[in-house]
Parts: C-alpha cells; structure tokens; sequence
C-alpha cells in the first residue's frame, strides 16, 4: 500500500473500480467453467476416441478376446514398472477395489464384442450409449442422489446426440442374445463409472490403476477358452497397437481414478459421452465421412457437457 495515500481513499477507488466493473457487465473472479478435473477427463476422452481406430485395424488381426488382455495386461505392466515402489504399500481395499472395477472393464469390453457377433455395429452403439442414463438412475435409485436440473439437461442432450451418432437403423432392437449381451456390457460400464466415483476418496489413484487394469487384462485371457478363441497368428500389427493402448490405457484409467475424487459419476458419464465425437474427428482426418446426422449428434453432446456444468442464477429482488 502506497504511503502517501490514506487507506480510506484506496478503498473507496477499489469500490468504485468494481463498481464500474459491474455496470460494464466485467465479471470479477468468476468461476472457470471448467475445472481442472474435467479438463482432464476430456483430455482423456479424447485419446479414448482416438484409440477406435486403432482397435478397429488390430481386430483384422486378432481376436478381442486376446487383444483386450494384453492391451490391459500391459497397462498394468507399466504401472508396475513404474510405481513398483508405491505399489508396496497397496492395501485391502485397493485390491477389493481395483478388482472390482476390473470385472466391470472386462464385462464391458467382452459382452459388448460377443453382442456384435449378432447384432448391427449401430444397434450395439445404440444399446452401449444406454449407460449415460443409467448412471444417474442408479446412482439415485441405489446411492439416494439424485441428479439436479440441469444435470437432467446434459444427459438427455448426450444420449440423443448418441442416438443420432447411432444412425436410424440402430433403433431397430430385438430382444435376442446379442442385444441382452450388449445392454448388460452398458451396465458394466455405468458400474465402473460408479465404482470409481465410490472408491476414488478411499484408495490411491496408481495403486487402484495397476490392480484394475491388470485384474481386467487377465480376467479377458481367462475368457478365451471360454469363448473358443484361438491364439492369433503372430503380427507387428496388433503387438505394436497392444504395446501402444496399453501405455493409453494406463493414463486414461489413472486419470479416471484420479479425477474423478472431485467429479461426480454422473458429471464424469456427459465428458464420457463425447468420446464417440473424438472418434469421429479422428477417423474424418483419417478419410471417413461424417453424415449430417452424425454432425448433428456430436452438436448435441457437446451441448450437454456444456448444459450440465451451467447453473441457473437465482433472481434476487432489487431493494429500492
């Protein structure tokens, strides 16, 4: 504070200065619209659509089955090679809880793979964006939380621009196998969305990280003879893509598990659903074209993640 100035004048320019701030309309100190936690989960939204293309080029080489363990076995590898140390002191409840969320990624990603055996790729986009919804429901039906207004808002923009993502012929749903597979894979992925939220404050992010993703990495090559799938023939193509998820893997997960200590589930689920429009972006650098349908879906999602992080201003009377 200058000296030769009383303070009683300093703070009346302060006041003023703000006072014209407000009839300029300046905001002061106004809270960013998005939070670090949710930058980084749409950081990590956005290498998930990246990954598609990806698995999309391996699977002409491998199985899924195979493909999917080794890319989260070899997560949990470089998890383990990196925080050996840390991981000394994992504890009961990270291993309950990485193990947890492991079976939800192996059930998403396996019963989602056996569903597309039988039913369209746009029906199965269709059934799998069905777990936006089911998050909040759950989360209000089992945890008594439920959404606020606008939450509402965001979710029912980022199911309907995945509907739209889906195309007309996804709503053409039976009720055989294939579609029941898919829609039990949409509740593996609302409860490791949930499970993640309900674990993050009680566990450490890179301990609960090395656990699920090894635990859903082995749990997929178990599965194999299961499922009759057979060894792939050997291939640069889907070691180098394995090698090249599995390092993904490891940071989205990590990022999952630490983010979402400040980002509710139901919050997480509307950043979750824009990955489909990254996928998109990504395979229109790569050649493919976007019908107007699907441009419009992704409009409607980001839509949504943006509706849901607004908060409607309570209107306060003037005093006279």
């Amino acid at each position: 504070m200058r000296q030769d100035i009383p303070p009683a004048i300093l703070t009346t320019q302060y006041i003023a200065h703000n006072d014209l701030r407000t009839m300029l309309h300046i905001p002061i100190n106004r809270k960013a619209l998005f939070s670090r936690e949710e930058l980084a989960l749409i950081g990590v939204t956005m290498l998930w659509g990246a990954t598609f293309l990806i698995v999309h080029i391996a699977m002409r080489h491998s199985g899924p089955l195979f493909f999917v363990g080794l890319r989260f076995v070899t997560a949990g590898l470089i998890g383990l090679a990196l925080f050996g140390r840390i991981m000394r002191g994992v504890t009961r409840i990270e291993l309950v809880a990485g193990g947890a969320v492991g079976v939800t990624i192996f059930l998403g990603y396996a019963l989602q793979t056996y569903g597309l055996q039988t039913v369209s790729s746009s029906t199965s986009a269709f059934l799998t964006a069905l777990y936006v919804p089911m998050v909040p429901l759950i989360q209000w039906a089992v945890l008594r939380r439920p959404p606020k207004a606008m939450t509402w808002a965001g979710i029912g923009l980022a199911f309907l621009g995945l509907v739209c993502l889906a195309g007309p012929d996804a709503l053409h749903v039976g009720l055989g196998r294939g579609e029941i597979a898919t829609l039990v894979s949409a509740a593996a992925i609302a409860g490791e969305i949930i499970l993640i939220g309900q674990f993050a404050s009680r566990v450490d992010s890179t301990r609960v990280t090395v656990v699920q993703v090894l635990a859903g990495g082995l749990l997929s090559f178990v599965a194999m003879p299961l499922a009759g799938e057979a060894l792939p023939s050997f291939s640069w193509v889907w070691l180098v893509a394995a090698l090249g998820l599995g390092a993904a893997s490891a940071l989205i997960q990590l990022t999952m598990n630490w983010a979402q200590k400040a980002v509710s589930p139901t919050r997480a689920t509307i950043i979750y659903a824009s990955e489909p429009v990254w996928g998109g972006v990504v395979g229109r650098m790569a050649g493919d074209r976007l019908p107007a349908l699907a441009l419009l879906g992704a409009a409607f999602i980001v839509a949504g993640v943006v509706v849901s992080e607004l908060k409607p201003r309570r209107s306060t009377a003037q005093k006279p």
